[in-house]
């Protein structure tokens, strides 16, 4: 059975892509832990990210350095955290955050984002694409 990030990558369900290609989709966090909080996900259902080809997985860090650093313009965070937690979609995804210090990494702090305030973000992040 598909995941709910193959859904998203299908387009079977709704997502605020801001960036799609062969191999992955990068769409925003419908529960952000800061505005800009990207999700690269590969179009290879695995699990766990050390089950991606090496192949798979550098592309997706490819694509998360590339959109870090439109975050970096968009948003003007002091960096640009990244994490792969994987329990909440058992599907590997990256997690791309601007971030201000390590507590903006909490994600006991997530809250649920309306779809007009992603839809605004994901705008502000394509304005900022090169």
């Amino acid at each position: 059975m598909a995941t709910l990030f193959t859904k998203i990558l299908n387009h079977e369900i709704p997502g605020h892509f801001v960036y799609e290609d062969e191999q992955c989709g990068v769409f925003l966090s419908i529960a952000p832990l800061r505005q800009g909080h990207l999700l690269v996900v590969p179009r290879h259902e695995a699990d766990h990210w050390i089950d991606l080809t090496e192949e798979e997985a550098g592309h997706c860090f490819k694509i998360a350095q590339r959109l870090g650093k439109v975050l970096m313009r968009a948003f003007k965070p002091r960096k640009i955290g990244l994490m792969i937690a994987g329990l909440e979609v058992p599907h590997a995804h990256v997690h791309v955050v601007p971030i201000q210090d390590e507590s903006d990494l909490d994600f006991t702090k997530a809250k649920e984002a309306s779809q007009e305030s992603l839809a605004e973000t994901a705008q502000i992040i394509r304005q900022n694409m090169e």
